[in-house]
């Protein structure tokens, strides 16, 4: 039992060593031989839980996608209007790509390599989508308004905040606060334009 437990603290080590090294690198720049390093684990022992790179991003993409199931899950839970729910989730996702390097590095491996990774954007979207459907069905979005243009905007306005996440950047003047604040203002201004009324 003890023995397990120490492979499952490995690999663990493995996964959380990869994330950093995807999201400092990405996939193409991420080495097996520094994920080793940073995990302080053998070569040996990366291979043994991970015999391709492939299969180790799929690892890191699996913890992202988690923490986004768990952010999408706490969002539907609050109980709050549909088109408030989209708000919430959009900033709360800004929010973990700030904070959860395995979500930065799906994000970024899923952008870079599309091929390897499915779009991280598929772990939250049909949910961003079903709800905006739902709040024009509920009067809640001006009828003139399109939920897959909404959508489309969502998946914008995360690439930004991850763009500027990635970057450091300090964000337009006056922008002060974190990304997930500053995201929170810019919808203030899209539902004066979007919201059938108050939400």
């Amino acid at each position: 039992m003890r023995q397990q437990e120490r492979a499952l603290r490995t690999r663990a080590r493995i996964v959380r060593a990869a994330a950093l090294e995807m999201d400092r690198l990405g996939y193409e720049g991420a080495r097996l031989s520094r994920v080793s390093q940073v995990a302080d684990a053998s070569m040996g022992a990366v291979t043994f839980h991970f015999p391709t790179k492939k299969a180790l991003a799929e690892a890191v993409r699996e913890e992202g996608v988690a923490s986004v199931d768990a952010v999408v899950n706490r969002t539907l839970s609050a109980g709050t209007s549909r088109l408030r729910a989209v708000v919430d989730l959009t900033v709360a996702l800004a929010s973990l790509l700030e904070q959860d390097v395995a979500a930065r590095a799906a994000a970024r491996v899923a952008r870079e390599q599309p091929d390897v990774m499915e779009q991280w954007s598929g772990s939250w979207l049909p949910t961003v989508l079903d709800l905006l459907n739902r709040a024009r069905a509920d009067g809640q979005l001006r009828p003139e308004h399109c939920p897959e243009t909404l959508a489309a905007l969502i998946v914008y306005l995360l690439a930004g905040a991850e763009s500027e996440i990635r970057t450091g950047a300090d964000g337009p003047p006056g922008g002060a606060g974190s990304v997930a604040d500053r995201l929170e203002q810019i919808w203030r201004l899209v539902l004066r334009g979007v919201a059938a009324g108050r939400i």
